[in-house]
């Protein structure tokens, strides 16, 4: 068995080495981040407060707006602080952290669109009886259903992830954690890891 040097921590692809450039990426990034979490929070905050919006298809769109806040933070305030200092590195513990959420986030979203698929189904093809299908009991339940549906598959990705370990080389060719980048830098058979995955790449 060869000598292995385990690795604590991953070194992030850097997007510009050019100061001039650094700068730009993070008026501009910072600004998409700031008009995205401003847009998403004026429709939640319109959902919450106008009584008028008080539907299915605005409680779904207000989800929606939740979970794509959500998703963004994972990923840009991170990106945005290595931009600034140039420190494009992440300890595992919080690389896998950020895979979790990228993983839970994106697969919520998921099956929230396909939620409001269902609820823009029922409202045109059977109208008469949309009120009943749709009720407040039947949104929270989808709703709770889409929470937690997304929740095993990242967890299982997770524990798998633990059994691996990682030899180097360091660097992840991203600006942030993504499973399979993570699994080409582990020197431990990472099939296992790849299968569990499988259900998100469908």
């Amino acid at each position: 068995m060869k000598n292995q040097t385990m690795i604590s921590s991953v070194l992030l692809m850097s997007l510009s080495d050019d100061q001039k450039t650094i700068h730009v990426l993070f008026i501009f990034f910072l600004l998409i981040y700031l008009m995205t979490v401003f847009s998403n929070f004026l429709i939640l905050l319109l959902v919450v407060t106008c009584a008028h919006l008080h539907t299915p298809m605005y409680f779904f769109l207000g989800n929606l707006a939740f979970l794509d806040m959500s998703y963004s933070s994972v990923t840009a305030p991170k990106m945005l602080h290595d931009l600034i200092t140039q420190h494009w590195s992440m300890s595992l513990p919080d690389c896998t952290a950020q895979v979790f959420f990228v993983m839970y986030f994106a697969g919520s979203e998921a099956f929230l669109l396909s939620s409001m698929s269902y609820d823009r189904y029922v409202a045109i093809c059977r109208p008469l009886h949309y009120s009943q299908l749709m009720s407040w009991e039947m949104c929270t339940y989808i709703l709770a259903l889409v929470w937690s549906s997304a929740f095993p598959v990242p967890i299982i990705c997770i524990l798998c992830l633990r059994r691996l370990t990682f030899c180097g080389p360091d660097l992840i060719q991203n600006f942030f954690c993504d499973l399979p980048h993570l699994l080409q830098i582990s020197c431990t058979d990472p099939t296992i890891n790849v299968l569990a995955e499988a259900p998100v790449r469908l």
